[in-house]
């Protein structure tokens, strides 16, 4: 099977323009077939704000009721996701910026209320890879947004590092995956406060081990949790990097492991 590469950037790097260039003129480097997947919180909490929206978070995840869902389907959908795909337009790569509406990607089911509502939420129920198949076969570059769709015209905010893990799943019946997670450290760090202090190879037990201990906390742990679900569901290769780590044969970072 053809190798395919899916990058998801997040955090700092896609809110900071030089970092962001950065990444994309590595990310157009990478040799074959690829797919970035986007986020964008700081620029839809800036936006909120100029707009009078208050934005919500509960433990790094956004509440998202309908106001702020106009802001994030405004900001995610169209001048975050616009601007890389122009960016990379610029850098030789023939992009398309997408949702998971669009070609009717990826559908999600609201999330449920138990303990805390979420409001317009999304948790992922399927993924519709034929179109965008024909697409990556052609060479086209797909820029995904994190937003999915109910199938009855309801937009929902969905997280990147989901988003990214479903399309690796889905397509590696027709590819060889590889995932790589994207963000401002240079992998899973022993020791939060030294960045240095890079876990080269991590298992699913000494994830859970480091959980326990507090020592991989908040947003890290469902980008974890995504990596091993994609790893287990027969995606070839999963890390997590800087965007120093697209140079070099994506081989930086902490390689995420069945061991």
């Amino acid at each position: 099977m053809q190798d395919i590469t899916i990058v998801k950037v997040g955090g700092k790097v896609v809110e900071t323009p030089e970092s962001l260039q950065e990444l994309l003129t590595d990310f157009v480097a990478l040799p074959g077939l690829k797919i970035l997947v986007h986020g964008g919180g700081r620029s839809a909490t800036k936006v909120a704000e100029q707009l009078g929206i208050k934005t919500q978070m509960v433990e790094g995840r956004r509440i998202t009721d309908i106001e702020t869902l106009k802001v994030v389907t405004m900001v995610y959908a169209g001048l975050v996701n616009k601007n890389i795909v122009a960016s990379l337009q610029a850098k030789g790569a023939n992009a398309i910026g997408l949702t998971g509406a669009d070609l009717n990607l990826i559908k999600a089911v609201k999330r449920p209320v138990k303990d805390i509502d979420y409001g317009y939420v999304g948790d992922v129920v399927s993924v519709q890879v034929e179109e965008l198949k024909e697409l990556i076969n052609k060479n086209v570059v797909p820029v995904v947004a994190p937003l999915t769709h109910d199938g009855n015209g309801i937009m929902l905010n969905t997280n990147a590092d989901t988003m990214a893990s479903s399309l690796a799943c889905a397509l590696a019946e027709h590819f060889s995956v590889n995932l790589v997670y994207c963000f401002e450290k240079k992998g899973v760090l022993s020791n939060p406060d030294d960045d240095d202090a890079v876990i080269e190879n991590l298992t699913h037990s000494l994830f859970k081990e480091h959980q326990t201990t507090g020592v991989i906390a908040e947003g890290m742990i469902p980008k974890l949790d995504n990596g091993f679900n994609a790893l287990n569901s027969g995606v070839k290769k999963v890390n997590i990097t800087n965007t120093q780590g697209l140079k070099g044969g994506l081989n930086s970072g902490t390689l995420l492991t069945n061991g």
